[in-house]
């Protein structure tokens, strides 16, 4: 299949690289991991007035949403300039709290989440929750409940330090309870999956753009190493990949089931990391060193590949799909991981 954009989208996703890239986005996700939130939410309110957020939110709550597709490509752009917070979750919770049989959640927390004014985080049945130390609002999922958490314990790094975990304090408001709160989660994790898709095909994106201009400038026998057979075989392989999961990206994004969604997270998330894997390759010692901006792609890309369902668990999602079941009720740990 092939996907083109329309104009407005095209315009969207050329005006959120335009504000990024003048954002220096790699200054901000190193403050982010290292407890500086400041700029980084300098960033969330600049993307929540471009209606980044507000693209999974219903008009009923001050969003323009749903609008799985134009969210992907909002995603993909966000994923290119490696942009640091809780992104995917507070999608999560947008998706969650919509989904619930009971509006007053929803009518209560959205408009703030839409408008950039809060900032949320979500943790599904036992998993960690990512940023936890940076978000205004803490959802948990536990069972058949969901609540406001308290505060949340002890935080600890990922594989990538923009990333940070801590698991919810019990306790806190009960917003909502019964089987509404199972649909709902597994509502959000479709659409956290979607959004997670996305953001590790920017980062892809990036991370192949990145190295093409390296290796155009990196030399050996006195000529550049992007002038090699196999360097060229890499690289074509890293875009094939990348380019192979773009149309499954917004295939799930019109359909939005559980096994394309699913499809897509696991190609783009394999892919991303494939190609992480080729850009440390051919850049060589400098691509381990955590001050070369490289690396916080990287370990980014490895991150997401296990956020919201590890590679096994999507595919075996996928297969569910196609034999006409569903795993997605059961939650059993797709929160984030990485």
């Amino acid at each position: 299949m092939r996907f083109l954009l329309d104009t407005e989208q095209r315009a969207f996703a050329a005006s959120l690289d335009a504000m990024l890239t003048s954002a220096n986005t790699p200054s901000a996700i190193r403050a982010w991991a290292e407890g500086d939130h400041t700029p980084g939410r300098a960033l969330w309110s600049r993307l929540a007035d471009a209606g980044v957020f507000a693209l999974a939110i219903p008009e009923a709550y001050d969003g323009v949403g749903p609008l799985p597709v134009e969210l992907a490509v909002a995603f993909v752009e966000l994923g290119r300039h490696g942009v640091p917070g809780p992104l995917v979750e507070t999608v999560a919770v947008a998706a969650l709290l919509s989904g619930l049989d009971e509006s007053g959640p929803a009518k209560r927390l959205l408009p703030a989440l839409a408008s950039g004014e809060s900032v949320a985080t979500l943790a599904l049945t036992d998993s960690c929750a990512l940023d936890a130390d940076a978000a205004t609002v803490l959802f948990a999922v536990h069972g058949a409940g969901l609540r406001l958490s308290p505060g949340h314990g002890p935080v600890r790094p990922s594989v990538d330090r923009a990333r940070r975990l801590a698991r919810p304090e019990p306790g806190g408001e009960l917003l909502a309870t019964g089987p509404q709160v199972t649909r709902a989660a597994g509502h959000a994790l479709r659409w956290a999956r979607l959004a997670t898709a996305a953001q590790a095909l920017g980062a892809g994106l990036a991370l192949l753009d990145r190295t093409v201009a390296y290796v155009k400038q990196r030399t050996q026998f006195g000529v550049p190493i992007g002038s090699f057979q196999a360097v060229k075989h890499q690289l074509a392989d890293a875009r094939i990949a990348l380019e192979f999961a773009r149309p499954l990206l917004f295939g799930a994004a019109l359909s939005m089931t559980p096994a394309d969604v699913a499809a897509a997270k696991v190609t783009a998330c394999e892919a991303a990391y494939a190609t992480a894997r080729t850009a440390l390759q051919l850049h060589g010692a400098i691509g381990y060193t955590a001050e070369y901006d490289l690396s916080l792609w990287l370990t980014k890309a490895r991150a997401l590949r296990t956020a919201w369902g590890t590679p096994a668990e999507c595919r075996a999602d996928v297969l569910s799909g196609l034999s006409g079941l569903s795993r997605l009720s059961e939650l059993s740990g797709d929160g984030p991981r990485s």
